[in-house]
């Protein structure tokens, strides 16, 4: 039987290499769903720390997942799954295997009545989670209920206005609110954007899937707001990759 060259015989394509493994395909899988600290990875594995650790680490030198200390716990170190980049190692493994494989175009969503609620938490609701509210009901097309508080409550910053403005959002008359203000309120998702406000999360009624985005607050970066505006650029690309991830999540609930 005749086979093209190249195809039998070929080792399988490295992400397939490195994801195919039990232990990091779980790890990978939970850190699908929310950033993780360690510990909690190694809980959720059942697999003791050095384990974890090394299996960890394939998968940051394979470009994966990335370390990002904790705001709240500076010994502490959240793990973040690069899914865009899986997306597309997955996509280039696929069409190695046969170009029939590659994905279909994802259709556009129209605005429809809410079929989600979600709750987004930072610190001060000033930049992060006002960002990420603002960025979920625009993209939903009306598909989820964004609302968003912080612990401790400051005026809405003025890069998050400007970076908000320039993808056509105006989030000028927005006003800060305490997460207490939603404390007897059901939702379906509860995100957590600051690691300091992880700690301090009330319990939600209804049992919410809570979800954890270890994301750095570009007000806490020095200088002044023209200088500090490419961190809310880069926060505010990043927010919108991780909501489109979750719109898919919420779609297929």
């Amino acid at each position: 039987m005749y086979c093209p060259v190249g195809v039998i015989g070929t080792a399988p394509p490295p992400f397939l290499q490195l994801a195919g493994h039990p232990v990091r395909w779980r790890l990978l899988s939970e850190l699908a769903q929310s950033d993780r600290r360690v510990g909690e990875l190694c809980e959720l594995a059942s697999r003791r720390q050095n384990l974890v650790s090394y299996h960890l680490h394939r998968l940051r030198d394979g470009g994966l997942v990335s370390p990002r200390r904790s705001a709240a716990d500076g010994r502490d170190t959240y793990y973040v799954l690069d899914l865009p980049r899986c997306g597309e190692l997955l996509f280039t493994a696929g069409f190695s295997l046969h170009p029939g494989l590659a994905p279909a175009p994802r259709a556009r969503r129209g605005r429809r009545s809410a079929v989600a609620s979600v709750l987004f938490l930072c610190t001060g609701n000033s930049a992060r989670s006002q960002m990420a509210e603002a960025l979920c009901e625009r993209v939903s097309g009306g598909a989820v209920r964004a609302v968003s508080a912080g612990s401790h409550p400051k005026p809405l910053h003025p890069n998050a206005v400007r970076v908000m403005r320039a993808r056509g959002i105006d989030v000028a008359g927005r006003g800060s609110k305490h997460l207490s203000e939603f404390a007897g309120e059901r939702f379906d998702y509860v995100i957590s954007l600051c690691d300091r406000v992880r700690e301090v999360c009330p319990d939600f009624p209804g049992r919410p899937e809570l979800i954890h985005w270890s994301t750095a607050d570009p007000a806490r970066e020095p200088g002044s707001d023209d200088e500090t505006l490419p961190a809310f650029e880069r926060t505010a690309d990043e927010l919108r990759t991780r909501i489109e991830f979750l719109l898919e999540v919420i779609e297929h609930a």
